[in-house]
């Protein structure tokens, strides 16, 4: 393992062993291999597409989707998703129509890291942020605003949500990292895992040829095409 690769290791955050076919192994070499291999070795799918701010500066993180669907500029259900959490969970906030509304501060993301959640990815806003990243839970984030969000809609738990045209299930494997955010479907887990793993290994050897002077330009083929037919 490289002075890089056991770096990575020791920064990343995961979900934890639990009954339901959890696997902490699973996620936390999801985690390790990290969103840009992963959304690679995936087939370029679950690409969570939109910005979203690394609250914790160098975290990692990746474990099955916990969803509070909130409604309008409303916070109210992600009070009950706090109640429903456990250990390993990444908690996704949602809202059908994001705007900047501040869905959790240091009060609620405290519930969430006492009750085991593993990271919170927040498609709305967070507030508190300098005590957020004090208490070191991993948390995305569209944007940082102090404006209060309303408790007036239950909204829902654990229903699928879309959030930047990715479409999340309770269960999904949500991966991130300092590239973003990707998605992996719970039942494409395993295969995902392999495929990531193996393109890893592939990367490795190619670094490895470049640190020996090999080039790209020339391993693709395009040094070949290009002089034989030049422009």
């Amino acid at each position: 393992m490289s002075e890089r690769t056991d770096e990575r290791s020791r920064r990343v955050a995961h979900g934890t062993a639990e009954g339901g076919g959890r696997s902490e192994d699973r996620f936390g070499e999801l985690a390790r291999l990290g969103v840009a291999t992963v959304y690679e070795a995936s087939g370029r799918e679950g690409l969570v597409d939109e910005d979203f701010i690394r609250l914790v500066p160098g975290s990692s993180v990746a474990g099955p989707a916990r969803i509070a669907a909130c409604g309008p500029a409303d916070n109210r259900a992600v009070h009950e998703v706090a109640a429903h959490t456990r250990p390993g969970d990444i908690v996704v906030l949602t809202m059908d129509n994001p705007v900047p509304v501040a869905l959790i501060g240091d009060l609620l993301v405290t519930q969430l890291k006492t009750q085991g959640a593993a990271g919170v990815l927040v498609n709305g806003s967070v507030r508190d942020a300098d005590t957020l990243r004090e208490l070191g839970l991993p948390i995305w984030t569209r944007w940082i605003r102090v404006r209060g969000a309303a408790k007036a809609h239950r909204g829902a738990l654990n229903r699928p949500a879309v959030v930047g045209g990715a479409v999340i299930r309770p269960g999904d494997a949500v991966v991130m990292d300092g590239d973003g955010v990707v998605v992996v479907a719970a039942d494409r887990i395993d295969d995902v895992l392999a495929a990531s793993q193996s393109r890893e290994a592939k990367e490795a050897e190619a670094r490895q040829r470049f640190l020996a002077g090999a080039l790209s330009y020339d391993l693709h083929g395009f040094r070949a095409a290009d002089e034989g037919n030049p422009a």
